[in-house]
């Protein structure tokens, strides 16, 4: 058991590590994270419903969505925004690895019998033949991405648009990352019972990297018969960071904001959103 404790400490190198599916497809996470994007007060798996409302409003005007307007949601979880942008008769297209989401998502566009296309497939393999004219991840799902995972993402926006076409989406900015600190905690049942339904111990060790602009939230969890440890990466963005990686792909930087409800973009914010638009 000191041998373990003291692995738990060592410090991985920046994205060494990657093993985000496991939060969105074990069936116990998968079903507590559900519940968090459907609590319309909270700002966790998703922002609260007051403010995805006024988000799509924002994103209708901006980008003139309507009838024909095609849209991608990379992340979409149980269609949150697929759902609203279809009900401005937007064709939209909703990709998510969580099976749990897509299929509560594909319930409630059958419901309200709204012709949304879901894909349940982790968006890193997601292939299609379909254009879009707009390319959503928000949530800032970008953060999670390692560097190699980010340019895979990027060139496949470009590719997937049509021309002229604009992706949208959110990131932490480098205020949110200088207010993160490194720390190490345990806890009986860590985050009440979020990682399982039995009985477990969970260990949080939150590493900081000062020169890659990252954070890694490792969580290890101990069962009764099994241990596992959850990667948590975040990468913390300026916007002259997401204005190079997205200029290397082929794009061109329209507009920063402070979030995807186009609150005017100020330096003193944890989060900012971008249009990218395809040269």
């Amino acid at each position: 058991m000191f041998e373990q404790l003291e692995m738990m400490d060592i410090r991985p190198q920046p994205f060494e590590f990657y093993n985000a599916a496991d939060l969105w497809t074990d069936e116990h996470t998968s079903k507590q994270m559900l519940k968090f994007h459907l609590d319309e007060k909270l700002d966790v798996s998703s922002r609260n419903i007051a403010f995805i409302d006024q988000s799509v409003d924002w994103i209708v005007s901006r980008f003139n969505i309507g009838a024909g307007k095609t849209i991608a949601d990379f992340g979409c979880g149980p269609g949150l925004y697929t759902t609203r942008l279809a009900r401005r008769h937007a064709v939209v297209t909703g990709i998510d690895f969580s099976k749990r989401s897509i299929q509560y998502a594909q319930e409630m566009a059958t419901w309200e019998k709204l012709p949304i296309r879901y894909v349940n497939r982790n968006y890193l393999d997601f292939e299609t033949d379909e254009r879009f004219d707009l390319v959503l991840m928000i949530m800032c799902d970008f953060c999670a991405l390692s560097p190699a995972q980010r340019k895979t993402m990027i060139a496949k926006f470009h590719r997937f648009l049509e021309p002229a076409g604009s992706v949208l989406l959110d990131v932490y900015s480098l205020n949110a990352f200088n207010e993160r600190e490194e720390k190490a905690l345990y806890e009986a049942n860590l985050l009440d019972g979020f990682w399982s339904r039995d009985k477990y111990y969970g260990f949080l060790n939150i590493f900081k990297y000062e020169k890659e602009k990252v954070v890694l939230d490792q969580y290890t969890i101990i069962e009764a018969k099994r241990t596992r440890t959850i990667y948590n990466w975040l990468q913390y963005f300026s916007p002259e960071d997401v204005e190079r990686e997205f200029a290397a792909c082929g794009f061109a930087i329209e507009n920063y904001y402070a979030d995807v409800a186009g609150t005017p973009f100020s330096a003193q914010s944890k989060e900012f959103a971008v249009i990218a638009k395809k040269l």
